[in-house]
């Protein structure tokens, strides 16, 4: 099973997809991944060599940031935005969508689970 980055790539997949499972990798820098190794992207995870994992690796290492330092990066920029009091701090302190989308329906991705109002009462004699 090749670790790279910190996480286990699943081994049956080819290796254009199997990056994607890093956090920060996606199709355009998984693809830049291979470009600098020179590796087939249509070579499946298991048959790597020794080699090319490393190739891989230090590629990663060298251009690109993910896990941790990307994870660490984004909540210190959201922190920040939050001790500055700007807006958009304020819209993640809040927990609302923070780019401009309507809050009157929708945005229950942000908002959370919908909570129902309490009707009136009905008064018993």
């Amino acid at each position: 099973m090749a670790r790279i980055a910190g996480v286990n790539i699943p081994t049956q997949k080819k290796i254009f997809i199997g990056l994607r499972s890093i956090f920060g990798v996606g199709p355009k820098v998984a693809d830049d991944i291979l470009k600098h190794t020179g590796i087939d992207p249509h070579k499946r995870v298991h048959q790597l060599t020794d080699q090319e994992i490393l190739k891989i690796r230090e590629v990663i290492d060298a251009h690109f940031k993910v896990e941790g330092d990307l994870r660490r990066d984004i909540s210190m920029n959201i922190k920040r935005l939050t001790d500055l009091g700007c807006y958009r701090g304020l819209r993640h302190r809040k927990g609302l969508p923070v780019r401009g989308q309507r809050t009157h329906t929708n945005a229950r991705t942000r908002k959370g689970k919908a909570v129902p109002i309490a009707g009136k009462k009905k008064v018993t004699k």
